[in-house]
This record gives structure tokens, sequence and C-alpha cells, in this order.
């Protein structure tokens, strides 16, 4: 049996959590760290309920009895002695609706896993950290909604991830959206339309007449939108190309670099990292979100992520561990509790 390790400010190593939550889901690992990195992950679990919100925000208690059982599986496999040092949690909605994670949770860790330190992230913030770890710079992560954020490590820069009705331009939803009205435009005789996308809807979703019966009343109403956007890319693309569709995916590009370029540290210069499904359309975005990119931010680098939100969060809780994280803590976006112990 494996000796409790010592914490990572007593220069020892350290097991760290991560943890990713989101639409699907939480996704949990463990890893042992030490000042000079975080080694790979030594164990997974996931779990296929996604945490609940309410009035109250995301629902702490129900967070909880997800993680704390898993968490202990994962411990008593790889060193059921030890204890865990420091805990990242990366949540969708953390800046808004987070108040009850960081009211309840450093207190229920402590007591369940024995963690005295603990940070509480937005996936955005967890995603930037897998991408670029703790260099200035910033991230675009597009699916079917689009966020970007930024930092000179000083402090964070955000712009969009304000939903799809108000916002997320350039995301899934926008182009499935726009593709979506393309189509209808071609089915009224209205200008703006295109043959081949009302071909493609009315295989997706049957006649035209009937899509805002299928639409309107759906919860999930975001997510079908971007189910459309494969498809305007399958129009965008080939030897001979439907305008209409390279159109929305030209503007989509240019609403994703304007999103980077509003978020970039000052000069723009640094390192950009592209994440999230949507940039696996292919050619007919990242052509064009290229060429904008390099006509906007002509000083920045653009580098493929070295990894994703659970390895941002393995690598903050990491770096939490040795009180050396040197991403800026921020109220709704990184908040940091240390040593409880």
């Amino acid at each position: 049996m494996e000796a409790p390790v010592t914490t990572g400010q007593d220069g020892g190593a350290a097991w760290v959590l991560g943890v990713d939550s989101g639409g699907s889901g939480l996704r949990i690992a463990l890893a042992r760290a030490t000042a000079d990195g975080v080694a790979p992950a030594a164990g997974e679990r996931r779990t296929d309920e996604p945490v609940r919100t309410g009035p109250g925000g995301i629902d702490a208690g129900h967070l909880l009895a997800q993680l704390l059982p898993a968490a202990r599986v994962l411990l008593d496999q790889a060193a059921p002695a030890a204890r865990i040092d420091a805990v990242c949690v990366g949540a969708a909605g953390m800046a808004t609706l987070g108040g009850r994670l960081r009211a309840e949770l450093p207190q229920a860790l402590a007591a369940g896993l024995g963690a005295r330190r603990l940070a509480l992230a937005a996936d955005a913030v967890t995603g930037y950290a897998g991408a670029l770890g703790e260099t200035p710079g910033a991230v675009a992560a597009a699916g079917t909604g689009m966020i970007a954020l930024g930092t000179e490590l000083r402090g964070w820069r955000r712009a969009d991830g304000w939903g799809h009705l108000l916002g997320d331009s350039g995301g899934g939803a926008w182009i499935g959206r726009r593709g979506l009205d393309a189509a209808l435009r071609e089915h009224d005789g209205r200008p703006g339309g295109s043959a081949a996308l009302l071909a493609r809807a009315e295989a997706a979703f049957g006649p035209m007449a009937g899509l805002p019966g299928q639409l309107y009343p759906r919860a999930d109403r975001p997510a079908v939108l971007a189910s459309f956007a494969p498809e305007v890319a399958r129009c965008a693309a080939g030897p001979e190309p439907d305008p209409v569709a390279a159109g929305i995916l030209a503007e989509a590009a240019a609403e994703i670099a304007g999103t980077l370029s509003a978020v970039c540290p000052p000069g723009g210069a640094g390192r950009i990292a592209l994440t999230g499904g949507l940039f696996r359309l292919g050619e007919p975005l990242t052509g064009p979100l290229a060429g904008e990119l390099a006509r906007r931010l002509p000083g920045a680098e653009v580098v493929e992520a070295a990894g994703g939100p659970l390895e941002g969060a393995l690598l903050i809780a990491g770096r939490l561990a040795f009180g050396a994280c040197r991403l800026p803590a921020d109220p709704g976006l990184l908040h940091l509790v240390e040593d409880r112990g």
C-alpha cells in the first residue's frame, strides 16, 4: 500500500483531480503532479448524466453525488492510502450559475477527499489551459456555440458565448440557422435562397412547411440547428461549391476571427488555438478562417491545441497544488480556494 504523498507546497508529489462538467455528463481524471508538471492521467471515469441546474444555479449536491464516488474509485485504484491535494472543476455556466459550487464545494471536497486546494473554472478557462497551458494568447471554442477567451496572464478577456439567440456568432447553430434560412428563402422564392440547401434541408427535416413545428417546441433547438451545419459545409465543398453555402461559411470565418481579435493580448501577438467540433467541418470553414486570421492578426501564431478541457483542469489542479498557477484568478471565470488544511 502506498504511503500518503506529501503536498505540493511541502516540495513532494501530489495527487490531483480534474473534472470536466458538460452537456453529456462528467469526465473525471486523477493524475500525479510535481513542481515540474502533471503526469498523464492515472485513471479516468465518466458519468452519463449532466449536472442539473435550477433557480439556484448549478446543483452542487448533484455534482458531488457523481463526483465523490468516482474520485474515490480512482484513488483506491491508484493510491489507496493517499489523499487528493488539489481539485479543479471546469463547468459550463460557472460564471453565472456557479454560486452554489463556490459556496458548497470547498468544504465538501475537503471532507470527502482531503483536498486542501480547489479551483472552480468556467469551461472556457479549462479549455484555454488545455489548449495553450499558462502562456499568453487566445482560444476559440466553437461547437454548437462559439466563445473566445484570451489573456496576457494579468486578466481575462472574453467575447461572445451569449447563446444562440443573442450571439454565438459563427458557431454551429449560427451556421445551421443561416443554412435553413437560405433553404426557406429558396422555398418561398425570395432572394438569397439556395436550391442545394433546400434539397439538403428537405432530406433532413421533410417538407419546409413543417420545419417551424419541428423546431420551435424543442428545448434542444441550438443542437438541432447545429446539426445542419455539416450540410452547409457539404454544399460549400467540392468542385462546384454552392455560392450561398460558401458565403455562409466565409461569414462564419469572419465572425470567429473577429471574436478572437477582441480577446487577443494587446498588439495581437501570442498564440491562437482553435478548439471544438465545429472545425471538423474542414476546408470550407478552416480555409477562409486562415485567411481572416492572417489579415486581422498578422502577428499571431496559430497552433494546434495541446489538449482539451479535462487536460486543462488537471494542469490547473497540478499548478494549484504547488501554489504556482499563473493563470489569472477571476471571481466568475477562475475561483481559487487555497490551503484549507
